[in-house]
């Protein structure tokens, strides 16, 4: 629990609204080292302690909540987003036009089970998907999907030694796969223990 956010991370809603315009870009610069588009519809955001705190401090502010309960809750729902050491945590977002979205979703139902990384030279990881809730109903896929891909020890110390990485997603409607580069494929290193 030693990355986790705690309320002493946190901005208070004032020092917030000053240094918001900063932070934000600040962060916005730190997630385009973090996200990739996998085809036309899917894009994956490997979040971290940094991209966390963010979202808590847009929800803090958003909904005005400055009281310890209140900020514990916050802290509570995002807290399991940020890796452990030897997994990295995605938030996977499938993205259409509203008028073909209600049959794309349709068509994607278990898509989340299908998304998965490879270290060059080992077996591909499957994600582990939506531990919070469930996000499928009997009619559609949800547009947003929690996933978390658990690495061995020997994927972490190839990826060290800069091992190739790949990711993709093996649905029968939804079929690509990318090479990630150099300098991502570092940053999310950095999230590995």
């Amino acid at each position: 629990m030693v990355n986790k956010l705690s309320a002493a991370d946190l901005l208070s809603l004032e020092q917030y609204a000053r240094e918001r315009a900063a932070f934000r870009a600040r962060v916005l610069q730190h997630k385009s080292e973090r996200q990739l588009a996998v085809g036309p519809n899917a894009t994956w955001c490997f979040e971290d302690r940094l991209t966390v705190q963010y979202q808590v401090q847009e929800m803090l502010r958003a909904e005005r909540i400055f009281e310890a309960d209140g900020i514990a809750e916050e802290l509570a729902a995002y807290n399991p987003l940020i890796p452990d050491g030897g997994n990295w945590k995605v938030t996977l977002l499938l993205e259409f036009e509203p008028a073909e979205r209600p049959q794309a979703l349709a068509q994607l139902k278990g898509i989340e089970d299908r998304c998965w990384v490879q270290v060059a030279g080992h077996e591909r990881v499957f994600a582990i998907a939506d531990e919070d809730l469930e996000r499928e109903n009997e009619q559609k896929t949800s547009a947003v999907h929690f996933l978390r891909f658990e690495l061995t020890a020997a994927m972490i110390a190839s990826l060290r030694a800069e091992a190739m990485l790949g990711l993709g997603i093996d649905h029968e409607h939804y079929h690509h796969e990318v090479q990630v580069a150099p300098a991502v494929r570092r940053s999310l290193t950095t999230d590995l223990r």
